[in-house]
């Protein structure tokens, strides 16, 4: 028989070198294991957690470019219309932001350097027509690459960007030496204002939380004092961060001005009452009066533009504010005549301004708007057209058949937006039975005196208080009178019972100084007649 031959292995085909394999170990999970250790030395296993803390820092920095960008373009947009979404802080700080404090820096650094960054990308041409649509995320990367850390950056905009480094530096370099400056650092001179000596406020929202248990919260960390004009208004050191305190993030507390919290304070809206908010975004002023009011009666919320009024949303249920009812719609075409409105009896009214008061507050210092240079002109017929439009809206607001009182505020520190606007109603006001009532009678600032009446109205200095803003209040005069009544027969009813119980009679000049002496005239003839004696509580003379 013949022997077969053994199968061989397949050789190699023609011109192909045959490889020759030595035979291995059946690969199992251990053996797998001791081939990777093997490959990595102590070194590598080292470095893993390194890599791994580096790709979570890119990972951030690509995100939080892609923030900034997008608060970016609705800051410059804003500018660019003059009506601005919101100030960079409160764009920054808005619940959609998830990494605040990087987001934050590279806005403001970015805008602080925008005119040179804007120069060099120009002078180097290096974007396409693809990355000019995204103008805010190069402006971003393009200052990290010059100005910033250095940082690895991924993303599609980066990785471009990155090819351009030579072009962008190369421009930079021209630019220092045409303006004879030796280092970047040099090329930007800013305006820096020192906001160390401003204190921060906080307004405790007692609809969540007794203001006893937030100061004994917060005095954990800071030193915590209650204001002593606005209640529930908490003052902190300068430079105290609260953004992401639990109170905060929670709604038990709201970081606000004190001369913004001091306008719904001035209204002094009553539980139970109607309420509109006219110019509502981004709602600090909204919840504050819910929390004035107990939660009870009814805010009607109005904001025209959609991206405040989402904002104004969310602030109005992190509040817990049920009693707020947001109203996408302008104030001004709300009809006073509808009944839908008859029973409204007082209207906040905060409307659109140029926010010289609180500028630096609002970062504005760093807009394109602000830069050196601005047309006087221009700024002069800008406030020309907010102070028409204030008018509009306060006479709009005086319409209301049933208003009792309507505050008129502004953070501007003009004449123009301010004393003028209220000169230039007060015939139309007093034609409807409203006068110039006082809000806050001790505090010592009081409206220029433009006007007889001017004395009524109420400012903040910039220089003293920190922040620029105004307040008017009006109150219709048939209800000033009805409240004085109601006033003089509580304090009468008070001092008859106190005299029923005590069977003492009451101090004349005490009566006088209360200025209810008439009603007690009256009333000593009254009981004559009906013959009621001391024991009954009336007065009598002595």
């Amino acid at each position: 028989m013949k022997r077969r031959k053994p199968k061989s292995a397949p050789t190699a085909a023609k011109g192909q070198v045959a490889v020759k394999r030595k035979p291995s170990a059946a690969k199992g999970p251990v053996a797998v294991k001791r081939k990777l250790s093997a490959a990595k030395g102590p070194a590598a296993i080292e470095r893993k957690p390194e890599e791994k803390r580096r790709t979570n820092a890119e990972r951030s920095a690509y995100f939080a470019r892609r923030e900034a960008a997008k608060v970016l373009r609705s800051t410059l947009q804003g500018d660019a219309r003059r009506r601005a979404v919101g100030s960079i802080k409160s764009l920054v700080y808005s619940p959609s932001i998830r990494n605040k404090k990087a987001t934050f820096a590279l806005v403001c650094q970015t805008l602080k350097h925008l005119s040179v960054i804007k120069e060099i990308m120009e002078e180097a041409d290096v974007l396409s027509a693809k990355w000019k649509k995204q103008n805010e995320l190069m402006y971003i990367i393009t200052y990290d690459l010059l100005f910033g850390q250095e940082v690895s950056l991924t993303g599609d905009a980066e990785k471009y960007l990155i090819r351009k480094k030579d072009a962008l530096q190369s421009s930079l370099s021209r630019m220092l030496k045409r303006k004879g400056i030796k280092s970047a650092k040099d090329l930007v001179a800013l305006d820096r204002v020192s906001e160390s000596q401003k204190p921060r406020y906080v307004r405790v929202n007692t609809l969540k939380i007794d203001t006893g248990v937030a100061i004994s919260e917060l005095r954990q960390q800071y030193e915590v004092q209650e204001d002593d004009t606005v209640p529930d208004l908490l003052v902190l050191p300068p430079g105290a961060d609260l953004h992401n305190h639990p109170l905060v993030v929670n709604g038990s507390i709201f970081l606000q001005g004190k001369a913004s919290s001091m306008a719904a304070v001035a209204l002094g809206p009553r539980p139970g009452w109607e309420v509109v908010d006219a110019c509502a975004a981004p709602g600090n002023k909204a919840v504050h009066l819910a929390a004035l009011m107990k939660g009870k009666g009814k805010i009607i919320a109005c904001e025209l533009n959609k991206e405040r009024v989402d904002r104004l949303k969310n602030n109005v249920n992190l509040a817990g504010a049920t009693n707020v009812k947001v109203k996408h719609q302008d104030f001004l075409k709300l009809d006073p005549e509808d009944p839908l409105y008859s029973k409204v009896r007082a209207i906040l009214l905060d409307p659109s301004c140029s926010g010289s008061g609180t500028a630096f507050d609002r970062l504005d210092h760093l807009l394109p708007s602000h830069s050196t240079g601005n047309d006087d002109h221009v700024d002069i017929r800008r406030l020309q057209n907010l102070a028409a439009f204030q008018k509009k809206v306060l006479e709009h607001a005086l319409s209301f058949p049933a208003v009792e009182r309507i505050v008129y505020s502004t953070c501007s520190i003009h004449q123009t937006e301010n004393e003028d606007v209220i000169d230039s109603v007060l015939h139309f006001a007093s034609s409807l039975g409203f006068q110039l009532a006082t809000p806050f009678p001790q505090w010592p600032r009081r409206g220029l005196p433009t006007f007889v009446g001017s004395e009524r109205l109420l400012r903040t200095d910039l220089t003293v208080d920190k922040e620029g803003f105004f307040i008017a209040l009006f109150v219709r005069k048939a209800i000033q009178q009805e409240d004085s009544e109601k006033y003089s027969e509580n304090h009468l009813h008070n001092m008859c019972s106190c005299c029923s119980k005590k069977r003492k009679r009451p101090n004349i000049f005490v009566a006088k100084m209360l200025k209810i002496w008439p009603i007690l005239l009256s009333t000593r003839k009254s009981s004559k007649k009906a013959n009621v004696s001391p024991s009954e509580g009336t007065f009598q003379d002595y």
